[in-house]
């Protein structure tokens, strides 16, 4: 079956046709894009659930780091770690080019006094690169970690016909937490130090339990979304 050449519609309906389980859904989606199938880990709080998932459909499909050069050396050790843990053969670790970063970024101070344009350069426009050659994506955002991820669908398609595929849309942190606890899967380090959405060292703070999970990105700026699940 040629992806590339197919209605998207069609597409989509038999993914939906397995898309209450992750397994499942995750082989149809190989089955049907092959070597254009990849998937977008942070290796953060919760990315262990969707990676046993991956591991258990294909240990072979594609997944995506995005080294930005901020992380925090806890996500670098515990990428390297869960990835030989699960058996994950194929993690590709992709990031800005080192003459942008010079360029536009060259004190490594850009996130404190403009985050949009540091995201920008260390997120989004790498991952624009390192997407083009994939025809879907699969992402480990769920709907209760923020409001602007409250209406999304399991399967998304945007503006440039890319799909997203989202297996853990309406998994609760709850059942994310005993669905690992169950598998003992290894839980990111900071995760115990109240880090329950983990992103670039500077811009990331704990949050207390009456806060949502991403409240602790950019705190105390009109910023919620890095801009790599902002539909275009």
């Amino acid at each position: 079956m040629d992806i590339l050449s197919s209605d998207n519609a069609v597409v989509i309906r038999q993914l939906n046709t397995v898309q209450d389980n992750p397994v499942p859904l995750l082989r149809k989606a190989h089955e049907l894009f092959g070597e254009k199938l990849a998937v977008m880990s942070s290796f953060g709080a919760e990315s262990a659930l969707l990676l046993a998932f991956v591991a258990e459909a294909d240990p072979g499909i594609k997944v995506l780091f995005l080294n930005t050069g901020m992380h925090f050396p806890q996500t670098l050790a515990y990428r390297r770690d869960l990835a030989n843990t699960l058996g994950l053969t194929h993690v590709e670790d992709i990031g800005p080019a080192p003459r942008q970063i010079s360029e536009r970024d060259p004190t490594g101070e850009l996130w404190a006094f403009d985050p949009d344009a540091c995201c920008a350069l260390r997120k989004v426009e790498p991952l624009r690169v390192a997407s083009l050659p994939y025809a879907a994506l699969v992402t480990g955002r769920k709907r209760g970690q923020a409001v602007t991820r409250a209406t999304m669908g399991i399967v998304e398609e945007r503006d440039n016909a890319q799909l997203r595929i989202n297996p853990l849309a309406f998994w609760s942190a709850q059942d994310i937490a005993a669905e690992m606890q169950r598998r003992a899967l290894p839980p990111h380090p900071l995760v115990a130090e109240g880090y329950l959405s983990i992103g670039c060292a500077p811009c990331t703070r704990p949050v207390d339990g009456q806060e949502d999970a991403r409240s602790g990105r950019w705190s105390g700026l009109n910023k919620t979304e890095c801009g790599i699940h902002v539909a275009g």
